[in-house]
């Protein structure tokens, strides 16, 4: 796990000294060795978190026994030493770097079937002078890039690219992306918050030449992994997904540094602990978080989980008003406005299992992938043709009753079939709709959503909750969960691995049959019936709760001031994102008692506090 970053500078403006407050300000990412190469328009620099082979041999940039070729490398292929013996690679260390290098450089394109793991890195050709850049299927580590006419600049996060001054001289504020990241919390691949400055996508292969053209190639996406025919076998199914599920955690436990599993007491982060401590042959770390108001903490659940399958638990327990410090800080770990609410717990985890270790396993994935989430059972509901035709006199009628049925009310008004997926995922979130939007949306922005929700070629028809756990799988998973996991860990240099999304899993899941995946109206059947192998049942009979902070109690008290500070009149009219009088009006319903609000004024609060940093930052 590292950080990467570099450019291919069209005009030679770009020096070495660009590229090392590229890295400086990715040091985070990489506190143990940095590296740069440099040649011509060329750049490529590294910070490292050595994870395997610890020695200098595997410092990076890497070059080819050759000399031809350079890779700087960010994240874990878990099957290198397979790879190597299957295609007879000589190599003189134990990285999964040197490894990626060499098939790339036999194997051609077609490497990068042969990877399991994350990854983000990129690899310079010295004799076609072509830069190319990776990113794994999933979208498990961060890849960002600029290009205009005069050069190409990429790196693991956006911050680094924005420390080139001249770079930075040119950024602007994407206006266009603001209604979507109301209606979502975050914002899809490839935009980014700033304009001339995208997200690479998952799963993809970028290229770029000295002369400019950039071509952008997928070279997997998980539409195109859905088959003609689904598993309906429940027996087989199950005994597949626990045996994909054991190949993935002891691929995630290969490292030559301190690893343990963080662990919720929740199906994901149980199934992965219990698996890894039967692999082990000695007691695993673990690690949850829990809060001392009682409401907010599920850690007795961890500690029960634990003391079942013999780990050796640590367990951090902090009050709620611990974790409101963060949110001061929190803007310059993160480089875009998103629902920070959400990495506050992922934050106080990170910092706190970084004293222990420096790889944790995590069970993030098996919502989107198994079909966890609630509002999948909303994606079947509104499907049906009943439904479709009342929904609006429905929601009409629930709009008149209490705040409970309001918010229903919500889910059911849809603008069009075409926007079902993503309306249902931002009204189970309380997040703004499109008629709001139409509304509060200042008239000289763009109030288009941007992003495609349209599946492409898929072999067989899917239900409504396959397309909405796709849609997940597609854009939050990336986008928002991974993206916030990513960045809280890697601010403490601690490296996160996720083993319920090795592809092979998800490739197996999406094409397990909706009657089995869903069983009885079960949300997430079959991982259950794997867990239930390692664990009591009943150590699970309970709501589906998740690790929350109370945002919305913070916002009337602790955090007021937030609401004073960037939702008056003033910032909301200087920086031109939204109409004050709807903001005054959401503010009034919110602090009167709908706290279903919340979320939308948290939105906004971090919009506009986003906002203020910028501009006070580059003085634009």
């Amino acid at each position: 796990m590292c950080g990467i970053a570099g450019f291919y500078s069209f005009n030679n403006s770009l020096k070495r000294d660009d590229l090392q407050k590229m890295t400086d300000r990715i040091s985070h990412r990489g506190p143990d060795a940095e590296g740069a190469f440099v040649e011509n328009k060329i750049a490529l620099g590294h910070r490292r978190l050595s994870i395997l082979d610890l020695s200098e041999r595997s410092n990076q940039p890497m070059y080819s026994d050759c000399g031809n070729y350079v890779i700087v490398f960010n994240g874990e292929v878990y099957n290198y030493r397979e790879i190597a013996k299957k295609y007879n690679l000589e190599t003189k260390t134990s990285s999964d770097t040197e490894v990626v290098l060499k098939a790339y450089i036999k194997l051609g394109a077609k490497f990068i079937d042969e990877l399991i793991g994350m990854f983000a890195f990129a690899v310079y050709e010295k004799q076609t002078k072509k830069l190319i850049v990776y990113r794994d299927r999933v979208g498990i580590k961060p890849l960002y890039y600029y290009c205009d006419n005069e050069n190409f600049v990429f790196a693991s996060e956006i911050k680094a690219i924005l420390s080139i001054p001249s770079i930075k001289s040119k950024i602007e504020i994407n206006s266009d992306i603001i209604s979507t990241y109301l209606h979502l919390g975050y914002i899809p691949t490839p935009h980014s918050i700033y304009k001339n400055i995208f997200r690479q996508a998952s799963g993809s292969c970028l290229q770029i030449n000295e002369n400019g053209k950039l071509n952008i190639e997928n070279y997997w996406k998980p539409d195109q992994q859905i088959l003609s025919e689904t598993k309906k076998t429940e027996a087989a199914i199950i005994k597949d997904v626990d045996e994909l599920v054991q190949s993935s955690v002891a691929y995630c436990m290969i490292a030559d540094v301190p690893l343990g599993s963080f662990l919720s007491g929740g199906i994901d982060s149980s199934l992965i602990a219990a698996i890894a401590q039967k692999q082990s042959n000695k007691p695993i770390n673990t690690f949850s978080i829990g809060f001392k108001e009682a409401k907010y903490d599920e850690s007795a659940h961890a500690k029960k989980v634990a003391k079942h399958i013999g780990s050796h638990h640590h367990e951090f327990i902090v009050s709620t008003k611990e974790a409101i410090p963060l949110l001061e800080d929190i803007f310059s770990i993160y480089d875009e406005p998103m629902t920070f609410a959400s990495a506050i717990p992922t934050l106080l985890v990170s910092k706190l299992t970084r004293q222990h270790v420096t790889v944790a396993l995590s069970g993030d994935g098996g919502d989107e992938v198994f079909g966890g989430y609630g509002f999948y059972n909303w994606a079947k509901r509104l499907s049906h043709p009943l439904i479709k035709i009342g929904r609006k006199p429905i929601s009409m009628a629930l709009s008149m009753m209490d705040l409970r049925a309001q918010r229903a009310a919500k889910v059911f008004d849809y603008p069009e079939e075409k926007y079902i997926k993503s309306h249902i995922f931002s009204q189970e979130q309380y997040y703004f709709s499109r008629q709001e939007l139409e509304k509060l949306i200042h008239p000289k922005l763009k109030q288009e959503i941007l992003i495609n929700e349209k599946f492409s070629n898929l072999k067989r028809k899917i239900t409504a909750q396959e397309e909405q756990s796709l849609f997940d799988i597609k854009y939050y998973l990336p986008d928002e969960m991974l993206h916030r996991v990513d960045i809280a860990s890697m601010k403490y240099s601690l490296e996160v691995r996720v083993p319920l999304l090795d592809h092979r899993i998800i490739e197996y899941a999406l094409n397990i049959d909706p009657t089995i995946k869903f069983k009885n109206g079960t949300l997430k059947h079959v991982l259950k019936q794997v867990l239930y192998q390692y664990m009591p049942k009943e150590y699970f009979d309970r709501p589906k709760w998740g690790f929350t902070i109370p945002i919305g109690q913070w916002l009337k008290t602790d955090l007021k001031y937030l609401i004073d500070d960037y939702l008056n009149k003033q910032i909301i009219e200087e920086a031109g994102f939204v109409q004050f009088n709807n903001v005054e009006q959401l503010l009034k319903q919110f602090l009167s008692g709908k706290d279903y609000l919340q979320q939308r004024v948290w939105l906004l609060v971090l919009l506009h506090k986003w906002y203020k940093s910028i501009i006070y930052e580059t003085g634009k």
